[in-house]
């Protein structure tokens, strides 16, 4: 209750900020979470396999670290708002544009290049968040944040089960242009960072010399990070397709699916987030992730629609109660000329190592007659373990100072 009551008392500035990059994180996420729903589909359009589809996956996430390290390097110079809504009108234009591809080369070089803008907009948000904010309540904003993910998954899930029998994959990528008006919220309603404000006179340092002298900080972030995106990617990306192929379920119970799965990844945000205000950020990690390892068997190996949404639901939870400590771990890490490009750059670089996910577990399913159970639990056992192991090695900054 207290901390409700000290949420309340946070100036309407500071309250949309929260409420602007919430959304941005959450419409970004659906964007990207189309592509998930509509492999099945596109891979018979073009005659292919899920495989070579799962290619635009890849070529996604491979391309948001260079995002991010563009567009972050930019809003350290000239602002976080001004990037933030040229990152927003790139990424979902770039998402219609999807629709309107002819072959499977040209979605791959259009996803690419979504992939680019969408690496800016977490790390430019995040920052924007938590430099607006009184440090006690870093945990339950960067719980908050992180649900707008799963809230994006959601919105996929939901658009599919609702939408994909009449409009297509096409029509679902025309979707993707909706982000754009998120724009008007930010030009007229968010303000910038106070930190950069005060800072802005402040000669920028060189990000590279900057960069090489955290090159520790950065080292251990970069692998925590490629495992958190191992433990997402690798439990959300192919786990539609796995519930269309070898469960054979139909769009309207993947959908529904999607849907429980997502709901229980937002609580788990909303647990676990404010939870590190008290036991620590590391602390944190470690109990989510470790929590995943017994909930598998019923996630993937079971059949009936029940169970399977049960263990979705709970598997989100935990993967997504770990991942609600990062937005507030990695800009309390993070060295204060560097705020608005470290955290985006590292999460992302993260993405890139752990971005051939996606195609190795369909390869691996492939090469065991479609099993897909055995390629989505064997990857969600493995990081799970390395992320409680490695995250419990690193510094603890609750509380430091942005």
């Amino acid at each position: 209750m207290a901390e409700a009551a000290q949420a309340l008392r946070l100036r309407p500035a500071q309250r949309m900020v929260i409420a602007a990059t919430w959304l941005g994180w959450t419409l970004d996420a659906f964007d990207f979470f189309l592509m998930v729903f509509v492999q099945k589909a596109i891979a018979t359009a073009f005659h292919t396999s899920a495989g070579a589809v799962a290619e635009a996956l890849f070529l996604t996430l491979a391309a948001r670290p260079l995002g991010a390290l563009a567009f972050g390097w930019l809003a350290d110079r000239i602002g976080r708002r001004p990037v933030l809504m040229a990152v927003v009108l790139l990424f979902s234009g770039f998402s219609a544009l999807s629709g309107l591809a002819t072959s499977l080369p040209q979605l791959l070089l259009i996803r690419a290049a979504f992939g680019f803008a969408m690496g800016g907009e977490w790390g430019i948000g995040a920052s924007l968040a938590m430099e607006s904010i009184p440090a006690r309540l870093r945990g339950r904003v960067s719980g908050l944040l992180q649900a707008g993910y799963p809230s994006g998954y959601l919105l996929a899930s939901l658009a599919f089960a609702l939408l994909f029998d009449r409009i297509g994959w096409r029509g679902m990528f025309f979707l993707g242009i909706a982000p754009a008006f998120l724009v008007l919220l930010i030009r007229l309603h968010v303000e910038e960072s106070p930190a950069f404000v005060r800072d802005r006179e402040a000669k920028p340092g060189d990000t590279l010399a900057e960069l090489a002298r955290n090159w520790k900080l950065a080292l251990y972030l970069i692998v925590l990070m490629t495992a958190f995106n191992f433990f997402s990617h690798g439990t959300q990306d192919e786990y539609p397709l796995f519930l269309q192929t070898q469960r054979h379920f139909g769009t309207r119970l993947t959908g529904i699916i999607g849907i429980v799965m997502n709901i229980g990844a937002i609580c788990g945000a909303f647990l676990i987030g404010p939870l590190s205000e008290r036991i620590g950020r590391r602390r944190a990690i470690v109990i989510a992730s470790l929590c995943a390892l017994p909930l598998i068997p019923l996630w993937v190996w079971t059949t009936s629609p029940v169970p399977v949404a049960l263990g979705a639901f709970l598997m989100q939870a935990a993967v997504q109660g770990a991942w609600a400590v990062v937005p507030a771990y990695l800009n309390e890490l993070s060295p204060a000329g560097l705020r608005a490009m470290f955290p985006g750059f590292v999460y992302q670089l993260g993405n890139l190592l752990a971005s051939r996910i996606a195609v190795i577990q369909a390869g691996i399913a492939e090469s065991h007659h479609g099993d897909f159970a055995l390629a989505l639990g064997s990857v969600a056992a493995l990081t799970a373990g390395v992320l409680a192991v490695w995250s419990s090695l690193g510094p603890e900054p609750r509380g430091a100072r942005l």
